[in-house]
């Protein structure tokens, strides 16, 4: 393991291992991990491989079930929905809270992670440009200045940001992202608390509302005749098993810049 992760605890060391290869999908969904595979092929004792499961679970990232096996969890489109509503929420507080609170120094951070957005943007850099993005937000919760909101946060963008390829059609083009992180910042800039959490909440909500009207039409399948192009989502399905391009809300060509799925999308924006 890395020198870097010295100063950690040996469960610490194992949980950020393991949840980087969760989020980065190279242990994909409904991947079985086991204790002792894991204590093998990491060197350490089966104590720190059980206390890092314990906060993989806590967080929803793994699901264990009896006799110790634990597998990597599956999101369901309602799931994704859920968890959507509930970081809309979470995110709306958090301006509310932070922008009493903010300097000078936090508004040029903000500013320099949108021009960073706009630089992967510009390269089509999809991976990157998702790391500055949620850099803003969990930035945005930071400045709350409370703790259990980042915590709770920070499991949430844990769980969306595993799907962030197989969701880009419903969350739309990095330009019109990066004009509603402008909106935000700017109303932050003036201290107006409420057009900034009004613009956040617009901005998160885009994923969900889109999803939410798949699935609908899908339970009343006789309300509009689907075309031979209409992607259906039944809610039970998991998202890890769709292909990104079956994904409603706009059109995506999909191909692969550095290692990521990369997406031209004609419409909508990128949470």
């Amino acid at each position: 393991m890395s020198q870097a992760f010295d100063n950690l605890t040996l469960s610490q060391r194992v949980y950020k291992h393991l949840r980087e290869e969760i989020l980065s999908d190279r242990l994909p969904p409904g991947t079985e991990l086991s204790e002792v595979a894991l204590a093998q092929e990491l060197e350490v004792s089966r104590g720190p491989i059980r206390e890092a499961m314990g906060r993989l679970a806590a967080e929803g990232l793994i699901k264990v079930q009896p006799r110790r096996r634990a597998v990597v969890r599956s999101l369901t489109p309602q799931e994704l929905i859920d968890a959507y509503e509930v970081r809309e929420a979470l995110e709306v507080l958090a301006v509310r809270l932070a922008v009493p609170r903010v300097t000078d120094a936090d508004l040029a951070r903000l500013e320099q992670l949108i021009d960073q957005m706009a630089d992967h943007a510009k390269a089509n850099a999809i991976g990157d440009f998702f790391a500055a993005n949620v850099e803003f937000h969990e930035t945005l919760c930071e400045l709350s200045g409370n703790e259990k909101l980042q915590e709770v946060h920070h499991r949430l963008e844990g769980e969306i940001g595993r799907f962030k390829a197989r969701t880009l059609a419903l969350r739309g083009s990095l330009d019109g992202s990066l004009d509603e992180h402008r909106a935000i910042l700017a109303a932050i800039r003036l201290r107006d608390a409420e057009k900034a959490a009004a613009l956040t909440a617009a901005h998160v909500r885009v994923p969900a509302q889109r999803l939410q009207a798949t699935l609908a039409e899908s339970a009343h399948p006789e309300a509009t005749e689907p075309g031979p192009g209409d992607a259906m989502l039944p809610d039970a399905l998991p998202l890890d098993t769709l292909p990104p391009d079956t994904l409603p809300g706009a059109t995506v060509t999909v191909g692969a810049v550095d290692g990521e799925a990369a997406a031209r999308v004609e419409a909508g924006s990128v949470g």
